[in-house]
């Protein structure tokens, strides 16, 4: 599979489902959070628009991506789409980009980069809610 010849929205997509993903096992085998109502609660300070857009905007500020991810993650930020109903465009546009820059290394079985990824996002957004 070539992510890069991949509609960008549809990269995105499984970018979305992917990082779904790692919140729900980080929530369940890392926090042993088991009801899930307090899942769903706890996933959704970690799965939104707005703290995918504030974490690649400071990784990018600090360097933690590669040149060719921050490539992927400009190209899924430009994409033409649906206006969100819930956000702004700039932070859905964010969001997007992000969530390509998760399915480009899924789809390349790179899930190393994507636990390194999943760290660093999640002690931002650790240090945000605590």
């Amino acid at each position: 599979m070539r992510p890069e010849l991949l509609n960008v929205l549809t990269l995105a997509y499984i970018g979305d489902a992917v990082f779904e993903l790692k919140v729900r096992e980080y929530l369940v085998l890392e926090k042993g959070i088991a009801k899930v109502n307090d899942l769903q609660k706890e996933a959704v300070k970690y799965v939104s628009a707005k703290g995918q857009a504030d974490f690649i905007n400071k990784a990018i500020e600090n360097n933690w991506l590669t040149e060719e991810e921050v490539l992927i993650y400009k190209r899924g930020r430009n994409a033409k789409g649906r206006n969100p109903k819930n956000v702004g465009t700039a932070l859905h546009s964010q969001s997007t980009g992000f969530e390509c820059v998760i399915a480009t290394h899924y789809l390349e079985n790179n899930f190393k980069r994507i636990d390194e990824i999943f760290e660093k996002y999640k002690n931002l957004i650790n240090e945000t809610i605590e």
